[in-house]
């Protein structure tokens, strides 16, 4: 099964020039915890509702004038929409994320993949508890 077959389409992204605010607002209007921050066509990072709490909330910054680079995640996983299912679940494992963003060949946005998608979409119990397993094992603590 390839990454198209079981990814979230139609994904709304924020620009880099977006306040957290108005993010957080985007989220709370289309009941997503997840925007990709985009320049253009190019991927720069992730905005999670985890990255808002941590990164500006509890730092004390104000969300209508600081804007979404400053708390996004930057260094953000990516996988082609025609790569396997059984791959990507192995890269969530290995890098301890629960998204992955998918792109097509022409390096465009597609779609994203979550672990929620990996279990609804495959039915694989087994697979998919084992993803959510290691991505929720605190960091260094995998055996090798």
């Amino acid at each position: 099964m390839e990454l198209r077959d079981i990814m979230t389409k139609y994904v709304h992204v924020v620009s880099p020039a977006t306040t957290i605010r108005e993010a957080a607002r985007k989220m709370r209007d289309l009941d997503t915890g997840i925007l990709p921050v985009c320049d253009e066509q190019a991927i720069i990072g992730l905005l999670t509702d985890r990255d808002i709490v941590v990164r500006a909330i509890a730092e004390g910054k104000d969300s209508a004038d600081s804007l979404v680079t400053e708390a996004m995640t930057g260094d953000v996983v990516c996988m082609y929409e025609d790569d396997d299912v059984e791959e990507a679940a192995q890269v969530m494992e290995e890098k301890q994320i629960r998204r992955l963003i998918v792109l097509s060949r022409d390096q465009e946005l597609v779609g994203i993949v979550s672990l929620g998608d990996i279990s609804r979409e495959t039915g694989d119990d087994e697979l998919s508890g084992e993803v959510l397993k290691n991505v929720s094992e605190p960091a260094g603590s995998q055996p090798s």
